[in-house]
């Protein structure tokens, strides 16, 4: 039986019903809210990626859009997770959702004077990441608030899905908004959607450090955040859960979006541009589906084991995606591999949660956030470099196979810190 630190290690976390975290009303409304935020963060990169691609046509800007938008994971997450612990974490998410506001603002007035330069371009990339990472653990530590312990994997599953949502969804209505009103007009719209979570935030009682119990945590600094790391090297099954989602974030990460117009154009069924379009429905709509289900039928518990199997699951998946010429089995695949992802990362992060100490919570998500976010830089490498010398069908199956065998062999070390 595994135990849980930072409240009662003895006690593990208990069978609740089916969409247990829904029953408190400020989850409801925060999933909505969360949603469409993360909607619009797709819809910005829908409209921003096409306008800088038209002007500048310029394949290192490209990349750098993508190094841009992990980075900041990469470098701030622990000192994000720091504020988090100190701060009210109401605050800190609007903070990073001012700025995203802000950034799409500064998009819409370029765009409008017709000013925009590289550099500017860049400057806008970066703080757009650095919003994002502002908003992740000051939101898991509300997500622990609104519901406690017991419901905690629920909310932890339901807020995964609800922003694979958006991220479905963003595309959709990014291109729509281009259609519609042009680059201009739809930049300055997208302010809108990130509105309702901001306004929300404003409402609610829960602070993120409602239920902590203990010691109040100490000002945020350097090196108060990097001693955390010392701590955690001795939960065993802690770092674990952390190195399983790094391991799927660096050998395949976000180089799936990223190749998929290959794969559209070797798959070859019909249309290439309708091939492509469905390749990546049916990647994001498999995280939509497959945690709705998973929460109605509650098949899947919180448990080390489980994101293991999930991430074995999710490495085998991609590497059939990878080699297979048949589009329909490609489809299925891809299916596979949205919810293999998505019950590998929300039943990783809820063990995470729950083993964190309390006064040093928003740490340890800041830690499992540079993990799980920042390290898909190195899916540029291990499938995009390595995919220029080998092909990209090739890089992306050794790359998944290596997740099999890497997480794998995190279950084994796992499992033997349990018994």
């Amino acid at each position: 039986m595994i135990s849980y630190r930072g409240e009662d290690e003895n006690v593990p976390v208990p069978t609740i019903g089916k969409f247990a975290a829904l029953r408190a009303p400020d989850v409801r409304t925060y999933l909505i809210g969360g949603a469409l935020a993360m909607m619009a963060d797709n819809i910005e990169h829908v409209i921003t990626y096409w306008v800088l691609w038209g002007k500048f046509h310029s394949p290192l800007l490209a990349g750098f859009q993508v190094i841009s938008h992990w980075l900041p994971f990469l470098l701030f997450s622990l000192a994000s997770g720091a504020l988090a612990d100190r701060y009210d974490c109401r605050r800190v998410i609007q903070a990073g959702q001012v700025l995203f506001m802000l950034v799409s603002a500064s998009w819409g007035v370029l765009f409008l004077t017709g000013t925009l330069q590289i550099w500017h371009a860049c400057v806008l990339l970066v703080l757009h990441g650095c919003a994002g990472v502002l908003w992740g653990p000051a939101e898991q530590m509300m997500l622990h608030d609104f519901v406690g312990r017991e419901a905690l994997p629920s909310a932890v599953r339901l807020n995964a899905t609800f922003k694979s949502l958006g991220v479905l969804c963003g595309p959709a209505v990014g291109s729509l908004l281009l259609l519609g009103l042009g680059p201009t007009g739809g930049i300055f719209a997208n302010i809108a959607i990130y509105l309702p979570l901001t306004l929300f935030l404003f409402r609610t009682r829960y602070t993120g450090h409602q239920r902590t119990v203990g010691p109040a945590p100490v000002r945020p600094g350097f090196r108060d955040t990097f001693r955390v790391l010392g701590e955690v090297r001795g939960d065993r099954l802690l770092v674990g859960m952390i190195l399983l989602a790094g391991l799927g974030a660096f050998f395949v990460g976000a180089s799936l979006q990223s190749t998929m117009p290959v794969f559209a154009q070797d798959l070859g069924a019909g249309d290439t541009g309708l091939t492509y379009g469905v390749l990546l429905f049916a990647a994001g709509i498999g995280g939509v589906v497959g945690g709705l289900v998973l929460e109605a039928t509650g098949w899947i518990g919180a448990s080390v084991p489980a994101a293991v199997i999930a991430t074995v699951l999710y490495g085998a998946s991609t590497l059939v995606f990878a080699v297979t010429s048949l589009y329909p089995l490609a489809l299925v695949m891809l299916v596979v591999s949205g919810v293999a992802n998505l019950v590998a990362t929300s039943t990783a992060q809820t063990v995470v949660q729950l083993r964190a100490p309390q006064d040093r919570r928003g740490r340890v998500l800041g830690l499992y956030g540079m993990s799980s976010s920042g390290l898909r830089l190195g899916s540029g490498f291990t499938v995009g470099a390595l995919g220029a010398v080998v092909g990209v069908h090739t890089s992306l199956a050794v790359s998944a196979g290596m997740l099999c065998l890497a997480a794998l062999l995190v279950g084994r070390a796992s499992s033997r810190a349990t018994r």
